[in-house]
């Protein structure tokens, strides 16, 4: 018997296969571009994945759950908040690269709060503000970089309240 969580991934593939097919026999030459783009795609993903296999492994080896739940924790929010506020600015990256470590650190007690926050600071980056200077003024940038900092915090706290009332 095949548990649920398997299932849904092994319908998911069948439709890929079945779409996959039906593409090979109507036009041969679209699904082999599609598999040639696909194989370079991968190839250019594989130095990424390795990265974040490598962080997490350091991020399991060097970070213990009480220092997280610490720093990220519940006992010190406006802590947790400017944690998780700076942590998300300084952040480079593809946002899907930091699932994975992120769905680690709630695993071993960072609140749903944190991570919202941290997600909603990604927005703010440093090495653009020289150019959002340059287009909107500097007024401009830090009314907006203060309000992202505030708003990713308003989104944590209604997240965290969402969450405990789903349990």
């Amino acid at each position: 018997m095949i548990p649920d969580e398997i299932k849904n991934p092994l319908k998911f593939l069948g439709v890929v296969l079945i779409i996959l097919l039906t593409i090979m026999f109507v036009n041969f030459e679209i699904f082999t571009s599609s598999l040639i783009y696909t194989y370079k795609l991968f190839l250019n993903l594989i130095p990424t994945l390795l990265l974040v296999l490598l962080m997490m492994g350091l991020f399991n080896f060097f970070i213990k759950p009480k220092h997280l739940i610490k720093y990220l924790g519940k006992k010190k929010p406006i802590r947790a908040w400017l944690v998780s506020s700076s942590l998300g600015i300084i952040s480079s990256g593809p946002i899907y690269l930091w699932y994975p470590l992120l769905s680690e650190a709630r695993d071993k007690g960072v609140t749903n709060n944190s991570i919202t926050i941290f997600l909603y600071n990604r927005a703010v980056k440093p090495a653009l503000i020289p150019l959002m200077i340059f287009y909107f003024g500097w007024i401009y940038v830090v009314v907006l970089t203060i309000v992202m900092i505030f708003i990713g915090g308003l989104n944590g706290y209604f997240v965290e309240k969402i969450m405990e009332m789903k349990k």
